[in-house]
Order: structure tokens, then C-alpha cells, then sequence
């Protein structure tokens, strides 16, 4: 098991975001935190990696308590590529190798360099790689955020709504890179999502929030209309399209 989470809490100024939170990750998985605005994803996804401090329960990466790592160790063990980074006026090589801060002493070593390297070529975006951070798209400083991720060589990547900023063709082409990625190596996702369809067709497991706490949690037999109506607060049909379940809107 990569990820185990037993019954996390947080709160803001005494009210409660989340509440009673457990899930477990398994290596290769890519697990879809859904729910509606206000519902507490993104805080979820931080209190994972210790961005937000929980006031209850336990977060297991690896092995190993990340209440006691330390933010340096964490960062070996979980990568975050947020919804919005900042494309600042830096190389993208650069940008990257920001990733590998974790292992500094006092400046890069070969092993960084090499790190970097090998991400940069598993995500196919050598041809980016000497440019400016805030010179390329928004889906290709996607790409940039996921591999300075993977620069940090860790166990787990958090996304937070990785296509929000995304056309659809892009949004399943970014999945779609991230689906290979995760399914092929030692690693796991945890994602936020709020696109239903794109979560049921490249995610293999499921945690529905309700008002901060899980609602049902599973594989894609979760995504029901009842559980839909009860969630959402609207109607919804599961119908099949190419092979996979799709949830329309009644």
C-alpha cells in the first residue's frame, strides 16, 4: 500500500471542512476525489501533503507517517502539481529541475541533472525544455508541472483538476499521458476532478465527498444516479458509449 489515510479532520477557524476522511492508494492506482464546489477537495489533496496541517488522523505514504518526515522527506515521497503554477520568467529546464530541490546539498549533482533528464524524456517535451516557462500554453506548463513532479522521483503525485484550464482535446490527451505513466510504474495518482466522464474513463478508483466527508467510495459502480442525485443534487442517467460508462444529465 502507498497511501493510507485514517480518519482525517481539518478545519477552518472551528468550522469542519473535512471530516473522517480514510482511503487507501495502491501502487498503480489512480484514485478521483469528486464532488461539488465547496465540498473540500483541494483541501483534502493538502492535507495529504502537509501544504494544510490536519487537526485530526493520520496520513501513511510509503510506509512511513508524514506527520514526522519533514517537509524535505515528504517532498521525496509525494509530488504536487497544483491547478494553477506560476509561469514565471525562468527556462523550463529550470523550472524542472526545482523539482529535485529536495536532494540538493549545496547545488545539483550529476544524479539531478539525470533525474531531470529522464523526466523530461518519458513526458516527450524535450522540445520545450529550453524555453520560457511563460512563453508556452497552458496545457504544454501542464505537461512541465506534471514533470517537474516526476523529477522528485516519488511515490505519489496529487493533481489538482489537472484539465480545468484545458480544451477537451487536450484534457484527454493529458489523461491519457497520465494514465500511461501511472499504470506503468511504481507510483499513484490522486487526483481532483470535476468532470464525471473524464474521471470514470481514465481513473480506476473513486471517492465521492459530501460536505467533507466520503459519501461512497469505489470502483466506477459508485458513479450511480442515486449516489449522483444525492451529491450533486441533480438527475442523472448511466448510460454505455464506447465502452465506457457515461453520465448524462436529465
Amino acid at each position: 500500500m502507498i497511501l493510507e489515510v485514517d480518519n482525517l479532520e481539518f478545519s477552518y477557524s472551528n468550522v469542519d471542512v473535512i471530516r473522517d476522511v480514510s482511503f487507501m492508494v495502491e501502487e498503480g492506482e489512480i484514485v478521483s476525489i469528486l464532488g461539488p464546489n465547496g465540498t473540500g477537495k483541494t483541501t483534502l489533496l493538502k492535507c495529504l501533503n502537509r501544504i494544510l496541517e490536519p487537526k485530526n488522523g493520520c496520513v501513511i505514504v510509503d510506509g512511513h507517517d508524514a506527520a514526522v518526515l519533514g517537509h524535505i522527506n515528504l517532498s521525496r515521497k509525494i509530488g504536487w502539481v497544483p491547478q494553477h503554477g506560476n509561469a514565471s520568467r525562468m527556462k523550463v529546464y529550470d523550472l524542472i529541475l526545482l523539482g529535485r530541490k529536495p536532494y540538493f546539498r549545496w547545488s545539483p549533482s550529476i544524479e539531478d541533472y539525470k533525474k531531470v533528464e529522464e523526466a523530461i524524456c518519458l513526458m516527450g517535451i524535450e522540445e520545450l525544455s529550453m524555453r520560457y516557462a511563460d512563453e508556452i500554453s497552458g496545457g504544454e506548463f501542464q505537461l512541465v508541472q506534471i514533470v517537474r513532479a516526476l523529477a522528485q522521483n516519488p511515490r505519489v503525485i496529487l493533481f489538482d483538476e489537472p484539465t480545468s484550464s484545458l480544451d477537451i482535446a487536450h484534457q484527454h490527451q493529458l489523461m491519457t499521458r497520465i494514465r500511461t505513466l501511472i499504470h506503468s510504474s511504481p507510483m499513484a495518482a490522486v487526483l481532483t476532478m470535476h468532470d464525471l466522464n473524464l474521471a470514470l474513463r481514465y481513473c480506476d478508483k473513486f471517492i465521492l465527498l459530501k460536505d467533507g466527508h466520503i459519501f461512497a467510495s469505489g470502483g466506477r459502480d459508485i458513479i450511480n444516479s442515486e449516489n449522483i442525485r444525492e451529491v450533486y443534487n441533480m438527475e442523472a442517467d448511466i448510460i454505455e458509449a464506447g465502452g465506457f460508462p457515461l453520465v448524462v444529465p436529465v
